[in-house]
């Protein structure tokens, strides 16, 4: 009888062993220095969702190279899909690793947490009073441009991926105007489980210093205001002491104030622009962290600190689930009531002003010295500890903001922005007849494009000039009213004037391109024709000629000052399609 209970208990503790090593992770089996490949990493959250019954892997895309976007839907209620995610009264949190696929703590980091809960079953507890999405990898082409020299700055793993896709976009720029095709099938996913929480995990670059871990987090005016409160006073103190007491220094994401004079010039935090994706959560009235580990910190630390700030936000979830469900959907219905009712403006942009505060900063000391190379001034990091005192710059200011008109209206020929917005959860009607609108116009002037592209686009700046008009509105036109719970999407993107508008990132590009122009002789006989019949323009004209020492000695520019005035010249260049109705 003890041979035989002792024979059960040495089986018992094998296959215990063998599945506990069946279950490690590559990071776990190279000794915390090494990230899987693609095929692995799959293979392994495939092995999760075959293992339990309240995992499912579902297939939300397919990259340019042909790897498919994978989705990993964890919940006890089995709730696969959005409508039923949305039934259990649950908050969705969605997890997103790999946007930058050289920043790959992340993705080891879920794999060690969904072992925990759904295998070994110590944290199946998480699951309780949340619904998870992860996302193992989202640029996987980016995954798959593997090398040990990809990132520069950073200290492991030994090999990881690319930080921009394929096609050379970087995808957390890419959120507005979702020009990559991975973009676009993770605006689908989102707006179609439209997530409670996202959690977007990175490496930083930047200064050395002694934290581990740093927080992107949404609290500088671009979020419904109950938002931001409930994420500074509430969510931002419980993440911090998470952290402390598991040993992880923290501290709010930072940036430089001056990159070449180092930390001497301050640090600056504030809000993300929509092309991001803690800005773009925040317009959609979403909170959302940004997860920036240490690039020079060892790659276990930044895996396991990472694991820690996800586990954080789940407890944070789980703790405050009808809060956060609640103002979620408060968010959303008062933002219209606000914006349209109430007739607020909604503001589209920001600056940090020049104002500081002292702020303790737990640094390594550096001295500075004339550099060999380059002939600058260089900084050079010490590994001794020191706490400074830093000037940070956080006083956030509202720029620019706008009105929130009734309805935009776009024409039929500009069916590709149409597209764009309904990818973002934008409803978009269809003008069954021909109607009459009062509707309001911009016309822009003082045109200048940036001489380089950025992400694969020249963007634009300009003046606006605004003017109205009665217009008849043909059929087929698309009518987007901004009475629904996107109306801040709709608004950044086509309002001219907001940072990531669908014209600043040139989608309107052609509008500035005259196509007709004057042979001189014949702008000359019109010139006299005109000139003949209209007094005032004779005498606006040597008003300019006696002023403007550029344009007198300029025989284009003087026949042009004619055509720009003549019925001859294009109403249309320089004047933005898309009108309002106000």
């Amino acid at each position: 009888m003890t041979k035989n209970f002792l024979f059960v208990l040495l089986m018992f503790s094998i296959s215990f062993s063998q599945d506990k090593n069946d279950w490690q992770t590559y990071f776990e089996k190279s000794g915390y220095l090494e990230t899987p490949r693609y095929a692995e990493t799959m293979e392994y959250f495939r092995k999760l969702a075959d293992y339990s019954d309240v995992a499912e892997m579902i297939k939300f895309g397919v990259s340019p190279q042909g790897r498919d976007l994978n989705c990993l839907v964890v919940s006890n209620d089995k709730a696969f899909k959005p409508e039923d995610a949305k039934a259990t009264g649950k908050p969705v949190i969605l997890i997103i690793n790999g946007i930058h696929s050289g920043e790959i703590e992340g993705k080891d980091a879920s794999m060690i947490l969904l072992r925990e809960i759904l295998v070994t079953k110590e944290k199946e507890k998480m699951l309780d009073n949340v619904i998870l999405l992860v996302i193992p990898v989202f640029s996987v082409d980016g995954h798959e441009r593997f090398g040990k020299y990809n990132r520069i700055n950073q200290n492991g793993p030994e090999e990881m991926g690319w930080r921009t896709t394929a096609q050379n976009l970087n995808l957390n720029r890419d959120w507005m105007k979702a020009d990559a095709p991975e973009m676009k099938a993770m605006l689908k996913l989102f707006s179609s489980w439209l997530p409670d929480f996202i959690i977007d995990n990175h490496t930083t670059d930047g200064a050395d210093y002694l934290y581990v871990m740093t927080f992107g987090i949404e609290y500088f005016k671009n979020s419904y205001s109950e938002t931001e409160l409930m994420l500074r006073s509430k969510f931002a103190p419980f993440l911090y002491e998470k952290m402390n007491q598991t040993g992880f220094l923290s501290h709010g994401y930072v940036w430089l104030k001056d990159w070449v004079k180092g930390l001497d010039s301050g640090i600056t935090e504030g809000p993300g622009a929509p092309r991001f994706s803690t800005g773009y959560a925040a317009i959609q009235n979403r909170p959302a962290l940004l997860v920036e580990t240490h690039m020079l910190k060892p790659y276990k630390e930044r895996v396991f600190s990472t694991k820690v700030a996800m586990e954080a936000v789940i407890e944070f979830c789980s703790d405050n689930k009808v809060e956060i469900i609640e103002l979620n959907g408060k968010a959303d219905r008062n933002s219209i009531i606000n914006l349209l009712e109430k007739k607020e403006k909604l503001p589209v942009g920001f600056k940090v002003s020049g104002k500081s505060v002292k702020t303790p900063f737990k640094g390594v000391k550096y001295y500075k010295e004339k550099s060999e190379i380059s002939g600058a001034e260089k900084i050079v990091y010490t590994e001794e500890k020191e706490n400074l005192v830093l000037d940070l710059f956080n006083d956030v200011q509202i720029v620019k903001e706008v009105s929130v008109p009734n309805l935009y209206i776009i024409p039929s020929e500009w069916s590709l922005i149409v597209e764009r917005m309904r990818l973002h959860g934008v409803k978009v009607d269809t003008l069954k007849e021909d109607k009459i609108f009062d509707v309001k116009r911009y016309r822009f002037s003082d045109i200048k494009f940036e001489e380089k592209p950025f992400e694969g686009r020249n963007r634009v700046s300009f003046t606006i000039n605004e003017y109205y008009e009665k217009r008849k509105i043909p059929a087929g036109s698309y009518i987007v009213s901004t009475d629904q719970r996107t109306i801040k999407v709709i608004v950044n993107l086509l309002e001219p004037e907001a940072e990531d508008s669908f014209i600043k990132w040139g989608f309107f590009n052609a509008i500035f391109e005259q196509k007709e122009y004057f042979e001189a002789y014949v702008m000359e006989k019109i010139s006299q024709e005109m000139i003949k019949k209209d007094p005032q323009l004779k005498k606006e004209f040597d008003e300019k000629l006696s002023l403007d020492e550029k344009f007198k000695n300029d025989p284009n520019a003087r026949l042009n000052f004619f055509y720009e005035r003549s019925p001859y010249y294009d109403s249309q260049l320089n004047v933005y399609p898309v009108m309002k109705v106000e």
